[in-house]
């Protein structure tokens, strides 16, 4: 028996509306595996008259499809972006520094919310207003996908604006992740600024003696 795959509705949304929330908003981030570059998160308050059809995890969804879903939502939600640099992982640790990201994807907004979904097991601390963490939550709310969608978007623009700058890396393709391609770049023109040196592949080249 074949299992069908999660879409994700507007039900988590509709029962914090229900128990008197108002303004209730959808976070996730990407950028947690790369290599390089910021880790983004994003944060949107869907509009109820306003629901995305076919709305779907941003990893579902080709970058063309990507990026329609991003222009729609753009036009009809509120939507907070927040980065943290590689430096700031480098310090934080790459956990903390997407709960910095979250912060400033949140604070970011037009209208302060007052419920917050947020894609995953854990919360960030100190948050304005009441939070929930659902797990897998870009499959499962539409406000938590249309997050998936805007970091996504936003931070495959960041990094292929980096590629210009650092030519040979291929990161206007590989967004930073450690592909082959990218590794064999590491290893022939070493690391640049933009890269975090905390994780290990950039870590052992710098460092060889303490790996």
């Amino acid at each position: 028996m074949s299992i069908r795959p999660t879409i994700p509705d507007f039900s988590y949304e509709r029962l914090a509306i229900g128990q008197g929330a108002c303004r209730v908003v959808g976070v996730d981030e990407v950028g947690r595996g790369p290599l390089c570059g910021p880790v983004t998160a994003a944060a949107v308050w869907l509009d109820p008259d306003h629901l995305p059809a076919g709305l779907r995890d941003s990893k579902k969804l080709s970058a063309k499809a990507r990026l329609v879903f991003s222009e729609h939502i753009q036009t009809h939600a509120d939507i907070g972006i927040g980065h943290a640099s590689p430096a700031e992982i480098d310090k934080l640790n790459i956990l903390q520094a997407t709960f910095l990201a979250m912060h400033r994807a949140v604070s970011a907004l037009r209208v302060a919310p007052d419920h917050l979904l947020i894609d995953g097991n854990r919360l960030p601390k100190n948050l304005a207003c009441p939070a929930q963490a659902v797990v897998k939550g870009d499959g499962r709310s539409m406000s938590v996908a249309a997050a998936s969608i805007i970091a996504k978007t936003a931070r495959d623009a960041i990094m292929a604006e980096l590629a210009q700058h650092y030519p040979g890396y291929g990161w206007e393709r590989n967004a930073g992740y450690p592909t082959k391609c990218h590794l064999n770049a590491i290893a022939n023109l070493g690391p640049t600024p933009e890269h975090r040196r905390s994780f290990k592949p950039i870590r052992k080249i710098l460092c060889p003696e303490s790996t």
